[in-house]
């Protein structure tokens, strides 16, 4: 597949969308979902802290729409890396929990943007059926998992495990010369280990890991890993909102509005891709920033469990 053009031309955009192409109207609608629902949920000024820890201030709410966006650029360029950022940074100033539930809802608009940005479609779910199938599963029972029990530092002492492997994973393989190759049953394997991780703590780099080993195609990469975390995600907000007490009105708004806030990085991460930024230095800088990040999640939880 030959790389999109990075000029932007929006009458063009706008004429697909009116002719209903399905890249056009799955970016339109993702977009504007987040938007309504930040608008129809509001709180009322009030209440924009409700739920939230009060010492969190005005400033500190600020950071986080710095990284929220931060993260929306590496999502646009490298196809992943939105939720390995903003949850452990969430996730060490308010509840774990808490985080995890209002951080479904950026990754799903950004992953249902990025299906129609790369043009991903049903093919892709008929080719591979049996990951989605087991994606979904696990997302379930994690769902399940996280209503049911109080995990305290549990939750953020796994995103730092999870987080320090893929930084590992990320120095070794240069080190490991592995084939290209294609096997659906490891695929769907860790397609159901995604899906758990991510309901339980909004992380699963195992999916990504095995596309960038394995597949080693950027658009088709992005596009089917697009594809499964949009589906898992949709699932998850679903349960959540139908079947447990996790989502609330109040979670949903603020979350929808991360979202917004995220579309600028997105933006232009995917701009930045299309014109073929240094990708490896950029993923080098991904790689040390989610060190560091591991580093300060071990410091605060493993004297909580084990000390």
């Amino acid at each position: 597949m030959s790389p999109p053009e990075s000029n932007i031309n929006i009458g063009q955009f706008a004429s697909n969308f009116l002719d209903l192409q399905y890249r056009e109207v799955m970016m339109v609608l993702a977009t504007a979902a987040v938007m309504t629902s930040s608008v129809v949920f509001f709180p009322g000024f009030e209440n924009l802290g409700k739920g939230i820890q009060s010492d969190v201030s005005i400033g500190l709410l600020g950071l986080f729409v710095l990284v929220a966006i931060v993260a929306g650029i590496v999502k646009g360029m490298v196809g992943f890396g939105y939720a390995l950022i903003t949850t452990p940074i969430f996730a060490s100033v308010i509840d774990p929990t808490f985080a995890v539930v209002i951080l479904t809802i950026p990754p799903w608009m950004i992953n249902m943007f990025q299906i129609g940005e790369t043009d991903t479609g049903i093919a892709f779910l008929r080719t591979e059926w049996l990951l989605v199938l087991l994606a979904i599963v696990g997302s379930v029972l994690g769902v399940v998992f996280l209503a049911e029990f109080s995990t305290g530092p549990v939750v953020p002492f796994l995103i730092g495990l999870v987080i320090f492997g893929y930084v590992v994973f990320q120095i070794v393989q240069d080190f490991v010369t592995v084939e290209r190759s294609h096997n659906p049953v490891a695929l769907g394997s860790a397609g159901f280990l995604e899906g758990f991780l991510l309901a339980v703590a909004n992380l699963g780099p195992l999916l990504p890991a095995y596309f960038h080993t394995f597949e080693r195609d950027t658009e088709r990469y992005i596009g089917g890993l697009s594809m499964v975390l949009g589906v898992i995600f949709t699932v998850r907000i679903f349960q959540m909102a139908l079947f447990t007490d996790l989502l609330t009105s109040y979670r949903l708004w603020l979350g929808s509005v991360i979202a917004v806030v995220t579309i600028v990085g997105l933006l232009l991460g995917t701009y930045l891709r299309r014109l073929e930024v240094d990708e490896e230095k950029f993923n080098w800088f991904v790689v040390a920033l989610l060190f560091v990040i591991s580093l300060n999640i071990f410091r605060n939880t493993i004297p909580a469990l084990f000390l």
